[in-house]
């Protein structure tokens, strides 16, 4: 590549803690400053905890231990940080003790997920949890639960993914004397027995724990955390050559993801961006197949929208025949864009009393001039509506003639509507770049409206730090498409009868 390539630098992010200071990385900022959300003093998260009695003690023991510091992985190296407890970082108590305690038996539980019929597994293993919750949530006068956490054993994650297989040896009967053949004739054709058609709906559930209990809890408002015994517990469970079962993070990095997660899923905010301007807000195209429905060729479409604040919301749209010939690729039709953008639009001023004045749209494929005319037909004149277009592109490497990768934050400014983004690279705080590849940049177009490529270059580069799912420097991807497979998958993981309203994006995380 020419050594006269144009580039240029797109300087890092700050993010804003408490009492108004900013930083660079969020782990200096909690330990110097403390979250942005500042709690009352002897504030406590109120947690309930769903698991089995093995579950809870785990839990117990490991929220005692983010009670107190907890090393580095190593001293002195600006890659690991170490844990100053979970009060001291996030001023509030977690207490061992959660609210409520809702037992799963562990017989029940080990019965369940090893059904020979994987529907039926599976949706019976996630009512064992959701149904727990739903149920008190029913008898409880006000719910005053900030965070669900769902401890599962091992073996719920080994035999509850879509591939998982169950020994020949282990299988159970199946309750419900039905398959996948007969419960597809009766969908689209019901029989006469009630009972029967309601049990034909377990096929429409996803074959993945995690995202039919997230689904299936969406409409009950319940935030929930799943995390494996082996998470809080790892020295519990050993392969026969007394290595650990699995390969963790150092127990510093675990605490601080783990704490920062759980912050901000019971309702909190653990920081938000310094440079966000007024008046702008994103929003990540979300598509996903949809599998709660056995009509060919049929897709969810959703958004999530973010603001400076770093609240994210997610809005479901409709269920159609988005899919085009082309692999991976969507498109709607003018009267649904403009419905789902009329969502956004509407959630906005509800939250600021005006709409936004700036609209950027962040998507993996080009918008198409349909799409176009339906984003801007509900829009109000006020409202600049910009589509952006951001794919990894792994066509491009850019060497640098150092020992070290180039930086994070250098770009290629193509055209007045392209560049590419080097969103991973060399981090000056971490001394070190975070991979094991040269890294592949991001390709961003401008493909409809106008804007500065500067400013959307500042911007995109900005949005991966609001990853709240982890506490790391930055991510490589913007959170408005960081997260839209995972929201996707949970969009469809469960048929619905009623419509979502628009729900904050910690209940699909």
């Amino acid at each position: 590549m020419s050594a006269a390539l144009p580039l240029i630098e797109v300087p890092e992010p700050q993010l804003v803690f408490g009492h108004d200071q900013a930083m660079t990385h969020p782990k200096d900022g909690l330990l110097l400053y403390g979250p942005i959300q500042q709690l009352p003093a002897g504030a406590r998260l109120r947690i309930g905890v769903v698991s089995t009695a093995d579950g809870l003690r785990r839990y117990k023991q490991y929220v005692e231990r983010l009670a107190r510091p907890i090393p580095a992985k190593k001293d002195n190296d600006p890659n690991h940080t170490p844990f100053p407890g979970f009060e001291a970082a996030f001023g509030a108590v977690w207490p061992s003790k959660p609210e409520v305690w809702l037992q799963v038996d562990e017989t029940d539980l080990a019965q369940a997920i090893r059904i020979e019929d994987r529907h039926q597994a599976i949706h019976k293993a996630v009512s064992l949890y959701s149904d727990a919750i739903v149920d008190h949530l029913r008898q409880a006068s006000e719910s005053n639960l900030d965070l669900w956490m769902t401890v599962v054993p091992e073996e719920v994650h080994r035999y509850c993914r879509p591939k998982s297989v169950v020994p020949k040896a282990e299988r159970a009967e199946r309750d419900v004397l039905m398959d996948k053949h007969a419960a597809t004739r009766l969908l689209r054709s019901p029989g006469l027995f009630e009972e029967d058609n309601v049990s034909a709906e377990i096929y429409l559930h996803e074959l993945d724990f995690h995202n039919q209990l997230k689904a299936r809890l969406l409409e009950h408002r319940a935030a929930v955390q799943v995390v494996r015994e082996t998470t809080l517990a790892p020295d519990d469970f050993k392969k026969r050559n007394g290595q650990p079962l699995r390969g963790l993070q150092d127990p510093a990095t675990l605490a601080w993801n783990i704490s920062t997660t759980c912050f901000f899923k019971a309702g909190y905010r653990p920081w938000k961006l310094a440079s966000a301007r007024p008046g702008v807000c994103y929003v990540g195209i979300v598509y996903k197949d949809d599998a709660s429905t056995f009509e060919a060729g049929q897709a969810c479409v959703g958004a999530q929208m973010f603001l400076d604040s770093g609240d994210g919301v997610v809005f479901r749209g409709a269920v159609g025949p988005w899919k085009t010939e082309t692999k991976g690729d969507y498109r709607l039709p003018k009267e649904k864009a403009a419905a789902l953008m009329q969502l956004v639009v509407s959630a906005y001023r509800k939250e600021h009393g005006e709409a936004p004045r700036e609209l950027f749209v962040h998507g993996k494929t080009r918008f198409s001039e349909e799409e176009w005319e339906g984003f801007q037909s509900t829009v109000p004149p006020e409202t600049k509506v910009v589509c952006v277009r951001i794919r990894e592109d792994w066509s491009i490497k850019l060497y640098r003639r150092a020992q070290m990768n180039i930086p994070r934050g250098v770009a290629w400014v193509k055209t007045p509507r392209s560049a590419y983004l080097w969103s991973k690279g060399f981090v000056p705080r971490l001394q070190t770049y975070a991979g094991r590849e040269v890294p592949n940049p991001l390709q961003i177009e401008i493909v409809r409206g106008e804007a500065k490529i500067e400013q959307v270059l500042a911007d995109v580069l900005a949005l991966t730090k609001l990853n709240y799912n982890a506490c790391m420097f930055g991510d490589g991807i913007p959170v408005t498409l960081r997260f839209a497979d995972s929201v996707g998958e949970i969009l469809t993981a469960a048929p619905r009868k009623n419509e979502l309203p628009p729900l904050p994006f910690r209940f699909y995380i």
